[in-house]
């Protein structure tokens, strides 16, 4: 069996976690390093349930994409969210990795997930933040061609919403045909720019602001808000992928019990 920091090195293979954002916290966040691990199951996020849900499966590793603690915990109590969520992995004997940015930006992580999903062609970095210690390129999004190229942002709002199982796809049409598409993984509204000088006549991400909305429309640009969830869970498979691959003989499990936490009126 594999210890908890033995995943964590084998995650760090793949998106290795000096490549993280520097206002990030991804990484070996809970738990006891050399503690044997009986099962791991992967999830978006650590929520009390996923923490209820891997108790429950026999996990004693929890590997999510965000970060279980982000701002600086000043008080471990059961009088806050973050305390009791804490408190029950910790006395659960409950451990906890999260591969955060750096998985975005990895290959095969988030985006190319998501590009996946969408069906690009061609697919490269939409910005290419530097060269990891193997020598890989690595960035946050990504640029394809459509599957279909020549429908309109409408068609394509619809196409982009059943393919990721999103709860809606708010959009604005910028008045061309898609045909070369930008993706971001979560929030990447502040990515519209790059979108543009990449070529693109359409951008897919999440939790995209008014006024990058005005934005876009301004710049001829669709721009398309898929949801956090959506556009980011597309990597959860891959996760589980991976993790069976590497360790052969630890039960890798994906959460069940995960999933969009808004529904649509």
């Amino acid at each position: 069996m594999a210890s908890v920091k033995e995943v964590y090195r084998r995650l760090d293979t793949w998106a290795p976690f000096e490549t993280q954002e520097g206002f990030d916290n991804a990484g070996f966040l809970v738990g006891h390093g050399e503690r044997e691990v009986t099962g791991i199951l992967v999830a978006l996020d650590i929520t009390p349930q996923v923490a209820e849900e891997a108790a429950e499966r026999g996990c004693n590793l929890i590997v999510a994409h965000h970060p279980v603690i982000f701002d600086p915990v000043r008080a471990l109590t059961d009088e806050s969210g973050t305390g009791r969520l804490l408190l029950a992995l910790a006395e659960r004997g409950i451990a906890a990795i999260c591969a955060h940015t750096n998985l975005d930006a990895a290959q095969g992580g988030v985006n190319d997930c998501l590009a996946q999903a969408l069906l690009l062609d061609q697919v490269e970095l939409l910005e290419q933040s530097g060269v990891d210690r193997e020598g890989r390129p690595y960035g946050i999004g990504r640029v394809g061609l459509a599957h279909a190229a020549g429908c309109g942002a409408a068609e394509y709002a619809r196409f982009v919403k059943g393919q990721l199982g999103a709860a809606s796809v708010r959009y604005v049409d910028g008045g061309r045909p898609v045909r070369r598409v930008a993706v971001g993984g979560g929030s990447c509204g502040s990515m519209l720019l790059d979108a543009v000088r990449a070529g693109c006549d359409t951008f897919v991400t999440a939790d995209v602001k008014y006024n990058v909305f005005l934005e876009a429309r301004e710049l001829g640009i669709s721009l398309m808000d898929a949801g956090h969830f959506a556009t980011e869970d597309v990597v959860c498979p891959a996760l589980v992928e991976f993790l069976r691959g590497e360790f052969l003989d630890v039960p890798v499990l994906r959460s069940a019990v995960h999933r969009e936490v808004y529904r649509q009126a």
